[in-house]
């Protein structure tokens, strides 16, 4: 084993993770553990932008309004408050650092997305804004000396001593070497779960890693049956789910079904800017109604040349698939995308376990309610990354001793076995916690989910059976919940209970070894 100490401990290297080394850098040692390369993350992959109220004609109160209502009732308005006003001074800091947000004539290019009524969307790279804003803060965190950076390296275990975190115990995949490192504060910024789905827009790394590792250090965990599935990626029998940016149906694209027809305009106000789950739940009726396998999305009526230079990226990759961006129908069905819900947290990104913060999509800042709007992903990664690092620096050392670890095991033999078990739960939380769910799918999901975890309750401390058990555990956390509330709201549909009920205006928290808890939205 190899033992370091730090100041703070960052887990996850997206933008959240990113944000929250930065600032911590300026109060002592940070080390920033990422199971892949620093730059592997979903932040990077984000290509529609980052929302804030920056143009005279708009403002943080409208920013606030377009956010609560996109959360059907569950957004908490003192975190969303310091969402849109404390986001737009964030964004701000950034253009004076020198971020090279997108500029039209001088001016800055202010897209818009689904369930905002204002352009206010700003790009860096036309689409590959989550690339280029990554890419910016991970160039500061590697000219800050303070900070030493743990690749292809993940966190196992949360060490506790009397309830208080006090370092993190990491294998090394390169060596299979133990790894511990002490610290009075961890930061949680490890992403989102949707790979727990078969068809997902997200890297291979979004697991759900700490949401599993909160839940066995006793943290509560909030609103996670609320799954965001994207309603706009590309579907190839064979090949993964590649995302089309909300920001194409910004500039006009259209959805149409199998008789090219145009049919959000019948549905709701926005048409194709419609709140994601509105959107992505009409398409999938359209997809079952038809018994097709997608609909289409169409840009053939918009400006090739200004589709090409908007979306270049976009463009190129869709080439290399055999499609054209400008003329072709794109066969498009919703993919699993983001995680709602997860780490609860308060204002400044603590949990209820002392020494322990969350932030970015790991996180259940109180910002998201339901369903998120459309690009405040990476606004809450910058707000709350440096909330939760100002914060985490006032900590003391606890001087609390590590308590004994035991030697996690690298055994290759035991990965076949993993994704085995891995491709089985997919299977199922698509079938049984897809877009529409009901009361018997979900039971059975909890059963198979109990049964797995049961089996690998005892992982002989190997890296592989700990990830089954991980795997299973988070997946019956989405099912619990998802059953619990007996409603249809935001990124959770119940066909079984197709409306809202306001007796469930209210967050599910769950707790390992405590009982189902709800918890008041803060109005």
């Amino acid at each position: 084993m190899q033992f370091f100490e730090f100041d703070t401990v960052i887990i996850g290297s997206g933008l959240a993770g990113l944000t929250a080394a930065y600032y911590s850098a300026g109060y002592g040692s940070v080390a920033i553990v990422t199971k892949s390369e620093l730059d592997t993350s979903n932040s990077y992959y984000a290509q529609g932008g980052i929302a804030a109220a920056i143009n005279s004609e708009d403002s943080p109160d409208q920013h606030l309004e377009d956010t609560i209502l996109a959360g059907r009732g569950l957004c908490d308005k003192d975190a969303v408050n310091i969402l849109v006003n404390e986001g737009k001074e964030r964004v701000l800091g950034l253009i004076e650092m020198g971020m090279p947000f997108d500029k039209q004539n001088g001016e800055f290019v202010l897209g818009l997305e689904g369930g905002h009524n204002k352009r206010r969307i700003l790009h860096a790279g036309g689409d590959a804004t989550g690339k280029e804003l990554t890419c910016f803060f991970l160039d500061k965190v590697k000219k800050q000396p303070s900070i030493t950076p743990f690749e292809f390296t993940t966190v196992v275990k949360l060490l506790k001593n009397d309830d208080q975190i006090i370092g993190v115990q990491a294998i090394d995949f390169k060596t299979g070497e133990n790894i511990i490192i002490k610290t009075k504060a961890v930061i949680l910024a490890t992403g989102g779960l949707s790979r727990v789905f078969e068809r997902s827009t997200n890297p291979h790394t979004a697991t759900g890693d700490g949401i599993a590792l909160a839940w066995e250090a006793g943290a509560r965990i909030a609103d996670i049956e609320f799954i965001q599935f994207h309603p706009s990626a590309l579907y190839v029998p064979g090949k993964e789910a590649y995302l089309i940016s909300e920001a194409v149906r910004g500039e006009g694209a259209w959805l149409l079904d199998q008789d090219g027809k145009r049919f959000m305009k019948d549905i709701h106000p926005l048409a194709e800017l419609a709140p994601r789950d509105v959107v992505a739940y009409n398409i999938f009726k359209k997809i079952n109604d038809s018994g097709s396998d997608y609909i289409n999305l169409s840009l053939k009526h918009l400006d090739a040349e200004k589709i090409k230079s908007r979306f270049s990226n976009i463009y190129k990759h869709l080439k290399e698939m055999g499609f054209d961006l400008t003329k072709d129908l794109l066969p498009v069905a919703p993919a699993a995308h983001y995680m709602v819900g997860g780490i609860r947290t308060n204002l400044n990104g603590e949990t209820n376990i002392k020494g322990l913060f969350a932030c970015g999509e790991a996180a259940s800042t109180g910002v998201m309610g339901a369903n998120r709007l459309a690009s405040n992903s990476l606004l809450e990664c910058l707000v709350f990354g440096k909330r939760a690092s100002d914060t985490a620096a006032k900590l003391s050392k606890s001087g609390k001793d590590l308590p004994e670890i035991k030697p996690m095991k690298l055994d290759m033999q035991n990965e076949g076995t993993f994704l085995s078990y891995k491709n089985e739960i997919a299977t199922s939380m698509s079938k049984n916690l897809g877009i529409i769910r009901n009361a018997e799918d979900l039971e059975k999901a909890i059963d198979k989910f109990t049964a797995i975890a049961r089996e690998f309750t005892n992982f002989n401390n190997e890296y592989n059976l700990m990830k089954i058990l991980n795997s299973a555990t988070i997946c019956r956390l989405i099912a619990t919940a998802a059953l619990k509330r007996e409603e249809s709201r935001g990124g959770h549909i119940r066909s079984d209970f197709p409306k809202e009920n306001p007796d469930l205006k209210t967050h599910i928290i769950q707790q390992k070894d405590n009982n189902i808890q709800f918890e008041p939205v803060r109005n």
